[in-house]
C-alpha cells in the first residue's frame, strides 16, 4: 500500500474527526451538522483513494473494492444528510418518510462496518506479505 505524507496523514484525520464530530450533531438536531460531516467525508475519501496498491494479491485488490465501496457511502450518507434537513430533492411527505428521512444512519453503519473490516483485514494480509 502507498503511504500517506504527513499532510495526507492529518487530512484523512482532520476528516474523520469531522465526520464523528458532524454525525454526533446530528443525532443532537444541530441544524450545522451536515456542513460539517460532508467536508469530513470528502477529505477522508480522497485521502484514502489516494492510497493505492499496486501489488497482485487477490484478497488485498478485493478488499480496497470493498473499502471503495465504503467511500461512496460516506459521501451518500453525507448527501441524505442534506437531504433529511430539507426536502431538496421535491418529494411528496410520505416517500420523503419512506426514502429519506433518517436514512443517513444506515448508510453510514453500513460505511463504517465495511470500513472497520476492511481496514482490519488489509492490514493483516499486509502483515503477512511482509512475513
Amino acid at each position: 500500500m502507498r503511504q500517506l505524507s504527513k499532510w495526507e496523514g492529518l487530512l484523512i484525520l482532520l476528516g474523520g474527526l469531522l465526520m464523528v464530530v458532524g454525525a454526533g450533531a446530528n443525532v443532537l438536531f444541530c441544524s450545522w451538522a451536515p456542513y460539517v460531516f460532508a467536508p469530513g467525508a470528502v477529505f477522508f475519501v480522497a485521502m484514502q483513494l489516494r492510497q493505492r496498491y499496486e501489488g497482485r494479491d487477490f484478497t488485498i485488490r478485493r478488499l480496497r473494492r470493498i473499502q471503495v465501496i465504503s467511500d461512496f457511502l460516506f459521501l451518500v450518507a453525507g448527501l441524505l444528510m442534506f437531504a433529511n434537513q430539507q426536502n431538496f430533492l421535491g418529494l411528496d411527505q410520505l416517500s420523503y418518510i419512506k426514502y429519506v428521512h433518517n436514512n443517513w444512519v444506515i448508510v453510514l453503519l453500513v460505511a463504517a462496518v465495511l470500513q472497520l473490516y476492511t481496514s482490519h483485514r488489509i492490514a493483516n494480509e499486509l502483515e503477512k506479505d511482509t512475513k
